[in-house]
């Protein structure tokens, strides 16, 4: 619950805002509650990183009828304004944009130009994105691959060592079948297809022709 700011004089504003905000989803919602009882139609709504306000995060303008913002490039701001009050929306952050915020509202027309007192602040809390959690999840699979595609592989070359060392042998075994095979005795090449051996005469078949 946000405190409302106490009345004030004319020409005067006051600015409150929560003191802490933890982000642990990387996003934040600042609400900057003011008071303003002056004159004033056009004003302007900004957005302050450090001790020192050095940084201008983002803003918002508005008058009657028109509304303009812009962030700054490091950061994903966008300014809302709501009646006594402007919310800041902030994403993306990371933990090293943990700082205080401070909120700064200005009556920038007609004069007399006011703007608040600095306020007390916000200390935005940005938390770390927890990775090392993850990484012993993502470990045990990456593990367990490598053992089961060790234990393939060992399986695998046991298997080929078996199958080369079988084939081995059977091929010992068919040359030694071959060559009990070639022991049995061949005729010579010139025997080959003789009807006769090569010691009988030849017949004169030219006495028998008269």
């Amino acid at each position: 619950f946000l405190p409302s700011p106490p009345s004030l004089p004319e020409n005067k504003i006051l600015v409150s805002q929560r003191p802490l905000l933890t982000v642990a989803n990387k996003s934040a919602t600042l609400v900057c509650n003011y008071t303003y009882n002056g004159t004033g139609k056009e004003f302007r709504a900004s957005l302050h990183k450090g001790t020192d306000s050095a940084v201008e995060v983002c803003f918002i303008s508005w008058n009657t009828t028109k509304i303009s913002s812009n962030s700054n490039k490091e950061f994903n701001c966008q300014g809302i304004h709501d009646k006594d009050k402007v919310i800041f929306n902030l994403w993306n952050m990371s933990a090293s944009q943990t700082d205080i915020y401070f909120c700064k509202i200005e009556a920038m027309y007609p004069p007399p130009y006011v703007y608040n007192e600095k306020s007390n602040g916000t200390v935005i809390h940005v938390k770390e994105t927890p990775i090392q959690t993850q990484e012993p999840q993502s470990a045990i699979p990456l593990w367990t691959m490598v053992a089961v595609t060790g234990v393939l592989a060992f399986y695998s070359m046991l298997i080929t060592a078996v199958f080369i060392n079988y084939w081995q042998k059977s091929k010992k075994n068919i040359y030694h079948q071959s060559d009990y095979m070639n022991m049995t005795p061949r005729h010579p090449p010139h025997q080959k297809n003789k009807g006769y051996p090569s010691y009988a005469p030849t017949r004169d078949y030219t006495a028998y022709r008269s």
